[in-house]
């Protein structure tokens, strides 16, 4: 691969915002796309956590700022990318990493209005909210600019337990779409990023119960994800590497939603 390839990759001189960056891939992302050289903002609705990787980004070498955001709250959001205006150059951010999202895993029976509430309202209309302002403020830029949404493959199959979220990330595929379609007259590429089951703090004690390694033998590759993994597909979405697509959703899970289990 020429230098030239591996350079497309880099974000040097681009701004991004991260959602949810306050655990997880969130937390991840922010940390990997600062490496290579992006001026990044990290929101969440707390920012006592955001600060700690803010401080081991500085002193990595990296740029970076904490927000708060709730997704849920369009004042929230116009608010946050207000904060953010003068310290982004050109008042936008190159790229957005649309991460923010919860799930509530209970049978569909014994779901309640109040969990259904929860997950769509993050996940979907969080994303809705996150994305549209992020787009007014790049079209207002003139600079173009890269959305990534970050999904789940169970936007493309389903699992017990988790109605609201599954339906919330099949809301995302679409909205994915919607999006690159009439944002792509701008310059702006909306992609989006489909994890499969990737190992955390949140959830390391669940993939190695008893219930964790069944799961496990559904994926073909037999393995989990770990953060790493989804590295390069991020990078491919968000920076110019990935300048012909838009309106794609990259499954990154070791091949669990080509598995008909």
């Amino acid at each position: 691969m020429s230098n030239d390839a591996l350079n497309a990759f880099g974000l040097r001189g681009r701004s991004v915002l991260v959602t949810g960056a306050s655990s997880g891939l969130g937390r991840h992302f922010a940390q990997l796309l600062a490496g290579v050289g992006a001026q990044v903002a990290l929101a969440a609705r707390r920012t006592d956590k955001l600060d700690e990787t803010v401080r081991a980004i500085e002193a990595a070498g990296g740029v970076a700022r904490s927000v708060a955001l709730d997704v849920t709250d369009s004042a929230s959001v116009t608010a946050c990318f207000d904060e953010l205006a003068d310290w982004l150059p050109g008042g936008a951010p190159d790229v957005l990493v649309n991460n923010a999202g919860v799930t509530v895993t209970r049978p569909l029976l014994k779901q309640t209005e109040d969990d259904w509430d929860q997950v769509m309202d993050t996940n979907l209309k969080g994303c809705w909210l996150v994305a549209t302002e992020a787009g007014r403020r790049m079209v207002a830029a003139g600079r173009g600019g890269a959305i990534v949404n970050v999904a789940s493959i169970l936007g493309l199959r389903v699992a017990g337990g988790v109605a609201p979220y599954a339906i919330s990330k099949a809301g995302v595929v679409q909205a994915t779409k919607a999006m690159a379609l009439e944002l792509a007259r701008y310059q702006i590429r909306v992609n989006a990023l489909l994890p499969g089951y990737v190992v955390t703090d949140l959830n390391r004690d669940f993939l190695q119960s008893e219930a964790g390694q069944k799961l496990l033998t559904r994926i073909p590759s037999r393995r989990f994800l770990e953060l790493p993994d989804l590295d390069g597909p991020l990078l491919l979405l968000a920076s110019d590497a990935g300048a012909a697509m838009s309106g794609a959703c990259l499954a990154v899970d070791g091949g669990h939603s080509v598995n008909s289990l």
